[in-house]
């Protein structure tokens, strides 16, 4: 199983798996990195830093766009497919017996191989929530949380609240920690894990505190980036995850962290892995620019909480017509997604059906779409199951000065890097 529908609690699986090939959990030196959105985007901002810096990063993320061997990188080297082929014939057997989830088969690779590739630091993003994920096997040097949005609740929860503990899981005893954005909902939470874990300590005037809320905390009121930095990440959600990464990479430099001051993380170091973040870790459908004209952009933004800074980047376009080729998969929140999207007669949308057995229809998008937004447009509104046949019908319809948006499932973000560029 992979997806959501592989979510298991507990991590007995996962530590059985572990034990069997070499406990590689115990030797690496890792960050963890969780959060609804944004938790990619920051891991690959810390990873890129951190080669500037002149490290040997392990970074493993999730899901991939093209090829399952993205999720395991190397300064930004994917694992050769021959050493996935290798991982599972060697442990076939006990693979065959144990029946692990697609992701508790490959969080095990990736800390197997990092082990084995002697990498100075691993950064590891959650996948699915945090307490109960296959990566929270870790102890990590840093625990770092983005934000708190509703999404995956039939698993975590139907409240910030209860997303928050689930995520504040990753928090350990003696570890520090970055919180990326606080909410009124949360912050409590934040701080009663902190306090179980002998962390206490809100990083608002003291410098001796073990949790840190990187939007609003004192202490970085002199070590602010008084302008954000250039960055190959363009959207304008980017902002939070520039200050989260920032922040995170001033508590590793200045407290203590055994083993981060070898190279040295400065500014010279942050605003390099910054402008050449995508570069550096082979990140990409972030806000990504495909093809010029005419402009041709993706997003892997696919729940709420990030497709309203996706609708307002939208606005921002200045071009005469805009064709968003959409889609998604039916356990994110399409009927709150639907009501954030721009409408009106400068945006054509083509709804499509993402390559995955959990997407919704293009016909249900659709009918949802105008049961929602009562708006006449000048151009209707389409159905086109086919992703591949939906992109070609708006680049084939829009003209130079137009532009072309492909977003809502990293499933179509995945379509449109294999179809579309100018690179």
């Amino acid at each position: 199983m992979v997806g959501a529908a592989a979510y298991k609690p507990g991590l007995e699986n996962t530590l059985r798996l572990m034990a069997h090939v070499g406990n590689p959990h115990e030797k690496l030196r890792a960050i963890h990195v969780a959060g609804t959105n944004g938790k990619g985007s920051t891991s690959h901002l810390i990873a890129a830093v951190l080669q500037a810096a002149g490290y040997k990063v392990g970074l493993y993320t999730s899901p991939h766009l093209v090829s399952l061997t993205e999720r395991i990188r190397i300064n930004g080297v994917p694992i050769p497919e021959h050493e996935v082929a290798q991982f599972i014939e060697k442990n076939k057997a006990f693979l065959d017996e144990t029946q692990p989830s697609f992701f508790e088969t490959m969080t095990a690779m990736a800390f197997a191989y990092f082990v084995a590739q002697e990498v100075d630091v691993a950064v590891v993003e959650v996948g699915l929530g945090g307490r109960l994920d296959s990566t929270n096997v870790l102890t990590p040097i840093l625990s770092v949380i983005t934000n708190i949005g509703l999404d995956h609740t039939e698993f975590l929860g139907n409240t910030l609240a209860k997303i928050a503990r689930e995520k504040a899981g990753i928090i350990k005893p003696g570890v520090p920690c970055v919180i990326g954005e606080t909410h009124p909902q949360t912050m409590n939470v934040f701080l009663d894990k902190a306090q179980e874990c002998g962390i206490l300590g809100e990083g608002l005037e003291t410098t001796d505190c073990r949790i840190w809320f990187a939007d609003q905390c004192g202490y970085l009121r002199t070590r602010r980036l008084r302008e954000a930095p250039k960055c190959e990440l363009k959207g304008l959600y980017q902002e939070k995850n520039l200050q989260t990464a920032f922040v995170a990479l001033q508590v590793l430099r200045n407290y203590g962290i055994t083993g981060l001051r070898d190279y040295g993380i400065t500014k010279e170091t942050i605003r390099e892995g910054f402008a050449h973040v995508c570069s550096l870790t082979g990140l990409r459908g972030r806000w990504e620019t495909l093809r010029e004209k005419p402009l041709v952009i993706c997003d892997t933004g696919h729940n709420s909480h990030g497709i309203q800074y996706v609708a307002q980047q939208l606005k921002t376009l200045p071009n005469p017509h805009i064709w968003i080729v959409f889609g998604m998969v039916n356990d994110k929140d399409t009927d709150v997604v639907m009501r954030l999207l721009p409408s009106d007669d400068k945006y054509h949308y083509i709804f499509t059906t993402p390559n995955t057995k959990r997407a919704r229809t293009a016909e249900e998008m659709l009918k949802m779409w105008e049961s929602i937004q009562h708006s006449a447009f000048s151009i209707q509104p389409m159905a086109i199951d086919d992703p591949k046949e939906a992109i070609n019908y708006a680049l084939e319809h829009a003209v130079e000065e137009d532009a072309v948006f492909i977003g809502g499932s990293n499933y179509l973000v995945g379509e449109a890097l294999q179809m579309i560029s100018d690179k």
